[in-house]
């Protein structure tokens, strides 16, 4: 038996204690693709379950089709490539992919300076300018801008659509109308400011928009209001809209505010002050976040600090732990944390393997059957494209489609559920094998 000194054991006694201390023990993922080197350095070894209630107040969410497709996904990680849909399109900086939902096949592309321009479908071959807000937009930093679109559930009638962006010290969400004798341009005098956001900083403001498919509530995704660390602690200040998921309904007007508040929000009618457009708490910087199609489910990548990006699976009323938590490890404090009443990630992966997690979509398209059910996401930084496997209450198992050279911005899909990305070369891109 190997002898060890009282300063060894001493020494060794003192990382277990900070090692405990410092991260929350969780349930092991599966995590393929990573070279040896990589994989003792960077692995995440660690994942959250749920309650095996399901999610949507018990609404089932796992896709069968996974199941199916594991097997096959191990045997095919890696080869994957990807392909230009659009070889005679390029933008500048590209941030966001949509489709209309109105049958009409058209895509829309948001750049980051203010500008969204319309694809007359996938195998268009040229793009006309839909709006151009670049004179309202301060995009002078890296995460300022233009960085959210969603079409009203109704838009093939009303013609509404909403954004989200930043002025000089706001974010601002507002309603806008396409002209009615020509549904190809929006009309730029047409905004309505449904509600403005006092920015901090100039960075983490989020800036996603979708329509929950279920309830038709606006979502939006706030980021902690930027400077490292959360130093202002919004994300866990229920009095401030900074570090949320909001819902809100655009449809109906309270007193006083330019919508109206879902009798469901889970701050409705409090008595604290607390802000009753929350939905879900305790986030750094949600940039993407997507519903699955088939279920409802509500995928988010949180982008993390100094260590950890995280894939979380979004619940009303839920606290997702930042600025106390970065993943399933502590933050503020650093060691000794409590994780009591927090909603850790379904999965994480640690610098430097990703440093910017980039939201994607689960797959239900019909190009790439083998990804069936598969989220897929990406990290800005290092230009990975997973895939994870979720089936609530089992491991998660996380799948490398293809390691590319490209930041990639955001994911979309088409009417047919088939999944794009842009990225900041200003291409927009495909998987294909």
């Amino acid at each position: 038996m190997q002898k060890y000194s009282f300063v060894s054991l001493l020494i060794i006694l003192i990382f277990l204690f900070l090692t405990t201390c410092t991260r929350v023990q969780l349930k092991p993922a599966i995590t393929t693709g990573i070279s040896p080197e990589e994989t003792s350095a960077n692995q995440v070894t660690e994942i959250t379950s749920t309650d095996s209630t399901g999610f949507n107040g018990g609404k089932e969410t796992v896709d069968s089709s996974v199941l199916l497709n594991l097997k096959k996904l191990q045997d095919m990680e890696n080869s994957f490539t990807i392909t230009n849909a659009f070889p005679n399109i390029s933008f500048d900086r590209p941030l966001e992919f949509q489709n209309a939902g109105d049958g009409s096949g058209r895509i829309f592309i948001v750049e980051q300076s203010g500008r969204i321009f319309m694809i007359d479908g996938a195998k268009a071959s040229k793009a006309e300018l839909f709006l151009d807000l670049s004179a309202r937009v301060d995009d002078n930093a890296n995460e300022k801008g233009l960085l959210g679109l969603a079409f009203h559930p109704d838009f093939k009638n009303n013609g509404q659509f909403f954004l989200n962006y930043t002025n000089k010290s706001n974010t601002v969400v507002s309603r806008f109308t396409i002209f009615k004798d020509n549904p190809n341009t929006a009309d730029p005098g047409s905004e309505e400011v449904i509600t403005t956001i006092k920015q901090p900083y100039a960075n983490h403001n989020g800036g996603k928009l979708a329509f929950g498919p279920d309830d038709g509530y606006l979502y939006i995704a706030t980021g902690d209001g930027g400077g490292a660390g959360d130093p202002q602690k919004n994300g866990q200040n229920l009095m401030t809209l900074l570090g949320k998921i909001l819902r809100i309904d655009i449809d109906g007007k309270d007193s006083g505010l330019n919508y109206s508040i879902p009798s469901g929000n889970p701050f409705k009618g409090n008595k604290e002050g607390f802000r009753e457009e929350i939905y879900a708490y305790g986030l750094r910087n949600p940039w993407r976040f997507s519903f699955d199609s088939v279920t409802g489910t509500l995928w988010a990548a949180d982008v993390g600090q100094d260590k950890i990006e995280e894939i979380d699976i979004i619940q009303k009323g839920k606290n997702y732990g930042w600025n106390i938590m970065e993943g399933s490890y502590c933050y503020e404090p650093p060691s000794g944390c409590d994780p009591e009443g927090l909603e850790l990630p379904i999965y994480e992966y640690q610098h430097p393997l990703g440093e910017s997690g980039t939201g994607g979509y689960v797959y239900h398209g019909k190009t790439l059957s083998m990804l069936q059910g598969i989220y897929i996401y990406a990290d800005f930084i290092t230009g990975y494209i997973w895939g994870l496997a979720y089936i609530e209450g089992q491991t998660v198992q996380n799948f490398t489609l293809v390691k590319t050279d490209l930041n990639i911005s955001s994911f979309g899909t088409d009417e047919d559920q088939e999944i794009y990305f842009t990225a900041f070369d200003g291409k927009i891109y495909k998987l294909a094998m």
